[in-house]
């Protein structure tokens, strides 16, 4: 099917009391599923105006500025097309598919990421896929952040969908994670049960509550110890989003590598030339959060029998326990 080109516009009207921000910052912040360089991109093709005026990305937003803001969205995401993407397939059978993700690639058509998805490459591989969710979104039961690797289950009609879903909801399922956190936690297992709410600063991040928001559970277990870090393996009571990142930077524990939740930052032996220059030399191995799901267990809705799927750890966080070790 041919592309359709739409557009969406945005109005902003800032209030008396806005802080002043770099105008790029403001609208990366405001726009759900945007980039920096999305947004500076946007400003440079002339489709921000402030105050009814053309602007650079520098340009720093003052109280009661108003801005509009067009986006083109051609290839709109509900005529993904077939893309022939490598696909790590770790099980396929007539209902459904269970695929390794790696990191780096956003699982279905959104803001800025209309091509190169996980949808794109499944749409390639399969014709068969559920349709039950919005348009863009065939065969998707659940996700993981971009920048997350691991084991997702897809649908290929929709009654497996359904069973699928529902087995989401209960929450029962088995979902096991593995992650890099900074620093050694002083329990060996234990459960993080904050809330988890949108921030009101930064719509694309969420922080823990112990009042607002939604309930989130977290189970945790130490499998390895090393001098300022530890590889820690995560069960999902519940399947908030980003609810890993945000319940282990609530406990001070966040995932190394992670940019939106402090885990760029060092968090042991700053004052140390010696570890500050080890840690940056891991950071850019992992350039990502390094949280990999690992483990995925479920009642076949056909066989009705417990099927559980295992995957290998991606080679940057291979690289990096290495490096710790």
């Amino acid at each position: 099917m041919a592309n359709i080109i739409t557009e969406r516009k945005f109005h902003y009207e800032l209030s008396p009391t806005k802080k002043k921000e770099r105008l790029d910052q403001f609208l990366t912040n405001s726009l759900e599923n945007a980039t920096r360089s999305r947004v500076k991109k946007l400003i440079e093709a002339g489709l921000v105006f402030v105050n009814g005026k053309m602007s650079k990305p520098s340009y720093t937003v003052l109280p009661s500025d108003v801005i509009d803001v067009t986006i083109p969205t051609s290839p709109h995401p509900d005529f993904a097309e077939p893309e022939d993407i490598p696909l790590d397939i770790v099980y396929e059978d007539d209902y459904l598919l269970i695929v390794n993700k790696p990191a780096g690639i956003v699982v279905h058509p959104a803001f800025a990421n209309w091509t190169g998805t996980l949808v794109n490459a499944l749409l390639h591989h399969s014709q068969k896929l559920s349709s039950v969710n919005e348009a863009g979104r065939p065969g998707i039961v659940h996700r993981i952040d971009k920048e997350t690797s691991g084991l997702l289950v897809i649908a290929k009609d929709d009654w497996t969908h359904a069973q699928l879903a529902a087995q989401f909801a209960k929450h029962s399922l088995e979902r096991e994670y593995w992650a890099v956190v900074w620093g050694r936690l002083k329990e060996n297992e234990g459960d993080i049960t904050f809330n988890i709410t949108r921030s009101k600063s930064d719509r694309k991040k969420f922080v823990h509550s112990t009042t607002d928001g939604k309930t989130a559970f977290t189970h945790y277990e130490v499998l390895e110890e090393f001098e300022f870090t530890s590889l820690i393996k995560l069960r999902l009571k519940t399947g908030r989003t980003h609810q890993i990142r945000v319940h282990l930077a609530a406990i001070g524990h966040p995932i190394f590598g992670d940019p939106t939740y402090n885990g760029r930052v060092i968090h042991y032996g700053s004052n140390l030339p010696k570890i500050t220059s080890r840690v940056e030399n891991l950071l850019e191995i992992m350039q990502r959060q390094a949280l990999h799901a690992k483990t995925l267990g479920f009642i076949h809705p056909h066989t009705k029998e417990f099927v559980r799927f295992d995957s290998t750890l991606p080679s940057d966080f291979t690289n990096l326990l290495e490096k710790l070790k």
